[in-house]
């Protein structure tokens, strides 16, 4: 009896022990609902809500390399760089390399005063930079420009606009509201304004379609305004199923002089575009001779030599993944240029793009190379380049 009554008493413990850890057993709590990235097509492909708020944002950007040879101090050629043995008395030729990292970012927002929108560019890079080294000695601080090193990182856009109200740091509207020329990659052997700014200014549509634009800007480097009186810019544009024409006038404050140009864009076919654009600028002031070039007439919104300068050329699109370009300028100071290029695409997103330049600089010469050329100097160049771009 006493074992039996044992053994019924330890099933009785277990049985309540067994209980009391049933009671006691932890509850894993539920997971809460993943919030997921709402996309946010109103403002096209690749925007997406910020969780928790209203406002929408696109991450972007893009994979540059190029790879650029010339004539010496033409174009894209890095020549006649010292010989790491023999030095000065063995010089070569050598290319122009460089690759871009370009981080993009945008925004909207729909507000009681209209969209509000905002964008931004960052460009980190690494290579060497283009010219001619031959009479560059190691005093000089352009002496080692031949040499591959990591560049600056460049904000080259940052604003915000509500409504047509824009501010902040942009490309000129000089440059961006009328057009950047032809598709060809240099499409500033003639240039044809000087980008960079801080500015103020407001588009407005009216409708039918005319639009326009006035823009108070600070300059960039050497064309910074010099007092409270900003450049002004201002554009008026008719677009349509044809083509468009678009007109900017430009003052500059500092040296009281004003620049304008006029384009004409027409759709020929679907697969041929083709457009001309003309400057035209006074430069009775343009005679500062502590800026390089001015007192060869050249200005924030005139950068071409003399009065006025032409650009033209086109697009034909062979298919979908094939385009050929092509455009020539000139200006007043008998500089001539002629640039053309296949731009091929090789998936969604990955193009090469294969160029070749001419130029034949006339009176004083291309600005944006080292050293000066005089009145009775005539040179001529041919180069090119390749580039390879991955936008995403």
């Amino acid at each position: 009896m006493n074992i039996k009554s044992l053994l019924l008493g330890s099933a009785a413990a277990l049985i309540a022990v067994s209980g009391a850890r049933a009671a006691d057993a932890v509850v894993v709590a539920e997971p809460e609902p993943a919030e997921y990235v709402k996309i946010c097509d109103v403002y096209g492909a690749g925007y997406f809500y910020i969780p928790g708020t209203e406002t929408c944002l696109r991450i972007g950007g893009y994979l540059r390399y190029d790879i650029g040879v010339g004539d010496s101090g033409t174009l894209d050629g890095v020549n006649n760089v010292p010989d790491h043995i023999n030095g000065n008395s063995d010089r070569h030729d050598t290319y122009y390399k460089n690759m871009r990292f370009a981080l993009r970012t945008y925004t909207g927002q729909e507000t009681e005063l209209g969209t509000l929108k905002t964008y931004t560019e960052t460009r980190f890079q690494y290579g060497n930079k283009s010219g001619d080294y031959t009479n560059q000695s190691s005093t000089n601080s352009g002496a080692n420009d031949w040499q591959t090193v990591n560049k600056a990182a460049s904000l080259n856009f940052a604003w915000i606009q509500l409504g047509g109200l824009r501010v902040g740091k942009d490309e000129t509207v000089y440059d961006q509201f009328v057009g950047y020329a032809g598709n060809v990659l240099q499409d500033t052997i003639i240039p044809y304004g000087v980008k960079d700014t801080n500015l103020i200014s407001y588009y407005f549509d009216a409708g039918n379609g005319f639009s326009g634009v006035v823009s108070l800007e600070q300059g960039t480097g050497t064309y910074t305004i010099d007092s409270y009186v900003p450049h002004v810019v201002g554009g008026l544009k008719y677009k349509g199923d044809w083509g468009a024409i678009t007109g900017v006038v430009a003052y500059d404050s500092n040296y009281e002089e004003v620049a304008g140009k006029v384009r004409l864009d027409v759709n020929v076919t679907k697969e041929l575009s083709l457009f001309i654009m003309g400057g035209y600028g006074t430069d009775n002031n343009l005679t500062d001779p502590t800026i390089a070039f001015n007192a060869k007439g050249r200005s924030q919104y005139k950068p071409w030599g003399g009065n006025w300068a032409v650009w033209g050329g086109g697009t034909y699109k062979f298919n979908a993944k094939t385009s050929f370009n092509v455009q020539a300028s000139a200006d007043d100071d008998k500089n001539i240029a002629l640039a053309a290029n296949v731009a091929y695409t090789i998936v969604p997103g990955y193009t090469i793009t294969t160029e070749v330049d001419w130029d034949h600089y006339g009176n004083y010469g291309n600005p944006s190379l080292y050293g000066n050329f005089t009145k009775a100097d005539k040179k001529d160049g041919i180069g090119g380049m390749v580039r390879f771009q991955r936008n995403f």
